[in-house]
């Protein structure tokens, strides 16, 4: 008889068992695949030819693990290490103008002036206008939101006091309308544009895609706010430490093991048909595989409100090896300050639109937006000497396609995407030694995410803070800690740990009844 079964050991599962292990409870995860992480794992992407090459096939920076977690799992004494990526975003442009946005605020202003001089009061508001929100819902310290149960609107409401702007933020402008409002430069909004989608099935120019830029700048890492940098030995790590720390304390972990049904108030059965007895399932499944675990156990209301997110996936990841750095043209080199930090391909707003109506009609748009980066120059040791990784997160593509499946379209995909990049850089053709191409129905395949969407669905406002789905299920004893409870998605490590305050909770109010 275990007190809790932990169904799926990616990050927030390992999280949550950890906790509740060092609560004292017995604690047993388990999971489907031969390695834990999930969607934050290490694998080795090119075995038959590279078998020394390390990458983590989804995630790929740090930017939104709760420093909390970071602190209360003792994750730096277990070897987590993380370099922060204050390079920031560079943008090269099809015109043979590019803009290195630095995220130290002094250089970034000084580039902003060189770039665009009617911009920088603009681009300061906008800033602002970030931290603001920022502070308001997401303080240094005691107070941020994203701990616990999540705030109602009247909550976040008191805490924005009336700023328009951060309301605006937060619900209602598209990523166009935020960027529009602050900057006059065409060139400088389209630099910005991809951070309004990231992972997201949605257009730029579709309302609430702000709040995403939001979420992913809401981040406090290192006491750097709004900053992402690189795991040494690449994202994965940090699941592999949350193991660790679960482990350490007493919570055993079964990989190779699936479960077939969630058995609210009893546990779980497993796909060899024994059952395992447990006061509490705790699932770290996306909600439509808890969904189909639950089958007729499952609360009609509770069901109506997980498939009323939307859960498909737009996104396509490549890892690629090199046998050297992309050379761009708007500012040549192959060792330069942009390859530290992360590169944008963009898109012009025609393009933007275009892409995101040709995915939608399951067909491939002419150029895909990717963002880049390089775990290699700052950790040699997930590559042979003389050879580089690149992570390629690109969109749109369609999940499914109206002509073909996938394995039909990969190669085309990957010539899309890689040709998409190309655009801006001299020697990529010869650079590309191997490229592994996961789309849609791959991720899902591949990690179990439903739809291939990364954030176990969409993270837009009307699936976010109390309209997310919460820790705690209408049936007994049955509990979600994944990317698809409060915060929302991302490698943050914090929903595992809500959701095992919440289990802690519910068991002592239990007990004492």
């Amino acid at each position: 008889m275990w007190d809790v079964v932990i169904v799926g050991a990616g990050h927030n599962g390992l999280a949550c068992a950890a906790y509740l292990a060092r609560a004292g409870k017995r604690v047993l995860v388990l999971e489907s695949r031969e390695r834990v992480g999930g969607a934050c794992t290490i694998e080795e992407p090119f075995p038959e030819t590279h078998p020394e090459v390390r990458m983590s096939p989804c995630a790929y920076l740090a930017g939104l693990l709760h420093p909390k977690v970071v602190e209360e799992l003792g994750l730096p004494a277990r070897g987590f290490h993380w370099t922060p990526a204050v390079n920031g975003l560079f943008v090269p442009l099809l015109d043979g103008s590019s803009v290195q946005l630095w995220d130290d605020d002094a250089r970034c202003e000084a580039e902003i002036r060189r770039f665009s001089p009617r911009d920088v009061e603009g681009w300061k508001a906008m800033n602002a206008t970030l931290g603001r929100l920022r502070d308001k819902l997401r303080p240094a310290g005691d107070g941020d939101a994203w701990i616990g149960d999540a705030p109602t609107a009247e909550e976040i409401d008191a805490r924005l006091n009336g700023d328009e702007d951060a309301h605006k933020l937060l619900y209602e402008w598209s990523m166009a309308e935020f960027v529009e409002h602050y900057l006059q430069e065409e060139r400088l909004q389209i630099a910005y544009l991809g951070q309004g989608v990231i992972g997201t099935n949605a257009s730029p120019f579709d309302a609430g895609t702000a709040s995403i830029r939001f979420h992913h700048a809401s981040g406090r890492l290192g006491g750097m706010p709004g900053m992402w940098g690189y795991v040494r030995g690449g994202m994965g790590m940090v699941s592999f430490y949350f193991c660790d720390a679960a482990r350490e304390a007493g919570a055993v972990v079964a990989s190779g093991v699936g479960v077939a049904e969630i058995l609210p108030g009893e546990g779980v059965r497993l796909e060899g048909g024994e059952r395992i007895a447990a006061r509490v399932v705790v699932s770290n499944a996306d909600p439509r595989v808890t969904l189909r675990l639950l089958g007729g156990a499952a609360d009609a209301q509770w069901k109506a409100k997980v498939e009323g997110v939307p859960i498909e996936g737009c996104t396509v990841k490549l890892n690629v090896l090199l046998r050297s750095l992309p050379n761009f043209t708007a500012r040549p080199g192959v060792d330069e300050p942009h390859h530290y930090g992360q590169i944008n391909a963009p898109l012009t707003k025609a393009e933007w639109k275009a892409g995101f109506a040709a995915a939608r009609r399951g067909e491939l748009p002419e150029a895909l937006w990717c963002e880049l980066y390089f775990q290699s120059v700052h950790d040699r040791s997930v590559v042979p000497e003389g050879m580089h990784t690149m992570s390629v997160f690109a969109q749109y593509v369609p999940y499914t396609f109206t002509n073909g499946t996938w394995d039909a379209w990969r190669e085309e995909v990957r010539r899309l995407a890689l040709g998409s990049l190309g655009r801006f850089c001299s020697n990529l053709d010869s650079a590309v030694v191997e490229a592994q191409v996961l789309g849609p129905p791959d991720i899902e395949e591949k990690v179990g995410l439903t739809g291939g969407h990364i954030f176990q669905g969409e993270c837009l406002p009307p699936y976010m803070w109390s309209r997310r789905l919460m820790a705690r299920t209408p049936m007994e004893g049955v509990y979600l800690c994944g990317a698809c409870t409060h915060p929302g998605g991302s490698v943050i490590g914090v929903n595992g740990r809500n959701a095992a305050m919440a289990v802690l909770k519910d068991l002592e109010s239990g007990a004492r009844g």
